[in-house]
């Protein structure tokens, strides 16, 4: 979590338990969460389920070991978090919408399944809103992308920014703006990750050894997002701040805007925005 505020939460029904589920179930064990009824997890395997044994207020189902699995877990959640891999996600609905809580809120994670999509598989008195979370969830440090379906309420969609919050910052969005919220806070981290990888390769091109290159990139980073963060500063202040009139800063960045570097993430970003819509249509 972000920040300690104290959070109570209904019966929560995960279907899934993939790294993101996993992610989001880490934000509600904090202490600073309560799940009024408890969370429901389901998994494919009954290894996966083990693994949930023992930690408190979790319930965790088996499909290959329980055939109602899913039906199980849905029954009395108020929220049911659909974290299965996007071609499944029909199929599954389709399994559970008649256990479905009249009210119950059904919270898709997966990419490219629509809204309409998926209301036209629940009963009309099931609402569905669509999230786009990332990767630093798994830290707390995450951004999550809220679409509200057509039949969600204020309130609705208010619980569900409840949840998220739990892993980091959530922005609501129009669905017609979810993919392209996607290829920045979505693909984002893999931006950075890709840009950390290329700077580590050019300290140790200048001679320094690969740990000492790791470490002086990473905390770089680390440090500077937390300086941000911090400062509340806009970036570009903090930028003008490192980079002295005539120093070594300063030629460095003029390289790099030279480069492209607006019209290299426009690009980039359009790329991810065109596959997305081809993945939204089946392609």
């Amino acid at each position: 979590m972000t920040d300690a505020r104290p959070t109570t939460l209904p019966t929560i029904a995960f279907l899934g338990a993939g790294s993101m589920a996993g992610a989001i179930l880490n934000g509600l064990l904090s202490p600073a969460v309560s799940v009024t009824g408890g969370i429901r997890v389901t998994s494919r395997t009954a290894q996966k389920a083990a693994s949930f044994a023992g930690q408190a207020g979790i319930t965790a189902y088996a499909t290959e070991e329980r055939a109602d699995a899913n039906r199980e877990a849905v029954r009395g959640a108020k929220l049911v978090v659909l974290a299965v891999k996007p071609h499944l996600v029909p199929e599954v609905l389709a399994e559970v919408a008649d256990g479905l809580e009249p009210g119950a809120i059904v919270v898709s994670v997966a990419a490219g399944v629509t809204v309409a999509t998926m209301e036209a598989v629940v009963p009309a008195s099931v609402v569905v809103v669509r999230t786009m979370p990332n990767t630093p969830a798994q830290v707390g440090r995450g951004v999550t992308g809220v679409s509200a379906g057509s039949r969600a309420t204020a309130a609705d969609v208010a619980l569900v920014r409840e949840l998220f919050e739990t892993v980091g910052a959530v922005v609501e969005v129009p669905e017609s703006q979810l993919d392209a919220l996607s290829t920045i806070s979505g693909s984002g981290p893999a931006y950075v990750f890709l840009l950390i990888e290329e700077f580590v390769k050019t300290a140790v091109a200048k001679g320094f050894t690969p740990e000492q290159a790791k470490l002086l990139v990473e905390q770089t980073f680390l440090g500077a997002s937390e300086l941000l963060a911090a400062t509340g500063e806009d970036p570009a202040e903090l930028r003008r701040r490192v980079t002295s009139p005539k120093g070594t800063t300063e030629k460095a960045i003029e390289v790099l805007q030279g480069a492209g570097l607006s019209a290299l993430f426009d690009a980039a970003t359009d790329a991810a925005l065109a596959r997305a819509k081809e993945l939204a249509a089946g392609n």
